[in-house]
């Protein structure tokens, strides 16, 4: 493996490619320090392949998914009736690693008595498998990883003190995502490679989205941004996207919050605004704004305009507001050139959405329910009233679909 796998040209990743290409000449053993999805096995690999050994297998062992009662026999095999179920011998890690390399990732989570054990294998250099009582010499050089604190380990006795020096001969760690938020535009681009659709082009992501995934924390790392990525690939296949082009649930649960807050913040901005251009705005243009709003209340102007995308608003709570409110009141205040009252109470968005749903209900009486000559009246597309209608529950009659 190439140590182009190990993506980025952060100073940091330059930074553990040398020290990797110096320990990888080296048989002594290597302790892989790093939080989970941080490219541990990645940097075991490299340790191999730049190795003298990397003619020979590299075999990897998750020390955490192994059962406690099959660990002995998985790491140093058995022989033919040694417990019940040994139908033939079995060779452990130990010896198919042979000449190679073993990589015994999370070993932080063996069990004591398999660390005593380990640690016996480590010292001799042997193996004794269950039910045999010839040990086998190993030429194997042991890289192992952890995304625990084992100093701390130590300390709480959950891991031997010996093993602990035994293993951390050559330490190297890996850099949570975080601290080098300059590969990341070089990871998405891998990644869009990688989980392309085979008929698509790579996914591209715009600069605002690229600014939310340098500005994340990112706690489940290089391995969270993969699926990340993966899930963008198969949402947006061969496009380019946005940030609010996403469905909030389909982000992390940190960029999620980010794009509420960041939708109710330009909500609440708006709203000193419109108060301030109701009382300021001439009585004549006060009633184009009306008229305007009367021709069609879902007029694009009327949305706070540093909201990217119709989903964020839809993203906005609702607050209640006072239970005297009567929204004719504002479309009389507009027509008539009078300033609006005070809204401070009232956000802007539930007052458009008030007006809209009272215009609606008169233009349906006016219309006896008919939804093709509301549609009319309102001067909108029937498909768009239809909507709005199932949106406030209002009641309206069938009719013929209309070709107006």
């Amino acid at each position: 493996m190439s140590l182009d796998a190990i993506i980025g040209r952060s100073e940091t990743i330059l930074s553990l490619k040398r020290l990797i290409e110096s320990v990888a000449q080296s048989d002594a053993t290597v302790l892989v320090i790093g939080e989970s999805g941080t490219g541990k096995e990645l940097v075991a690999r490299a340790l191999h392949d730049y190795s003298q050994r990397a003619a020979k297998r590299f075999v990897p062992v998750n020390c955490g998914a192994i059962p406690k009662d099959l660990i002995e026999s998985e790491l140093f095999g058995h022989r033919k009736g040694a417990f019940t179920g040994a139908i033939s011998d079995r060779m452990g890690r130990f010896e198919l690693a042979q000449d190679g390399t073993l990589f015994l990732d999370e070993i932080g989570d063996l069990p004591l008595d398999m660390q005593v054990k380990l640690l016996r294998v480590l010292q001799e250099r042997s193996v004794d498998p269950i039910g045999s009582n010839k040990p086998i010499d190993i030429n194997v050089r042991v890289v192992a990883a952890t995304h625990k604190d084992l100093e701390l380990e130590v300390q709480t006795g959950r891991f031997r003190e010996d093993l602990y020096y035994r293993l951390n001969v050559l330490p190297v760690t890996t850099p949570p995502l975080r601290e080098r938020p300059e590969d990341i535009a070089a990871l998405c681009e891998h990644f869009g490679r990688v989980h392309a659709n085979p008929n698509k082009l790579p996914i591209e992501l715009s600069e605002r989205l690229m600014h939310e995934l340098h500005s994340y924390p990112w706690p489940g790392n290089i391995r969270e941004l993969s699926n990340l990525m993966a899930r963008f690939s198969a949402l947006f296949p061969g496009k380019s996207i946005c940030y609010t082009d996403i469905p909030a649930m389909m982000l992390p649960k940190g960029l999620r919050d980010r794009l509420l807050e960041g939708a109710t913040d330009a909500a609440a901005a708006t709203q000193p605004q419109a108060t301030a251009t109701a009382i300021a705005t001439p009585a004549s243009d006060q009633s184009m704004l009306a008229d305007e709003l009367l021709a069609d209340p879902s007029n694009d102007e009327l949305k706070p305009a540093s909201i990217e995308a119709d989903d964020t608003s839809s993203l906005l709570p609702e607050l209640p507001g006072p239970a005297n409110y009567n929204p004719i009141e504002d479309l009389i205040a507009l027509a008539q050139g009078t300033p609006l009252p005070a809204i401070d109470s009232i956000p802007l968005k539930q007052r458009i959405a008030e007006l809209e749903k009272t215009l609606i209900e008169q233009a349906l009486q006016q219309a006896d329910g008919n939804v093709s000559q509301t549609a009319r009246i309102l001067a909108i597309q029937r498909t768009t009233l239809i909507e709005k209608i199932n949106k406030y529950n209002l009641k309206a009659q069938a009719d013929e679909p209309s070709t107006a």
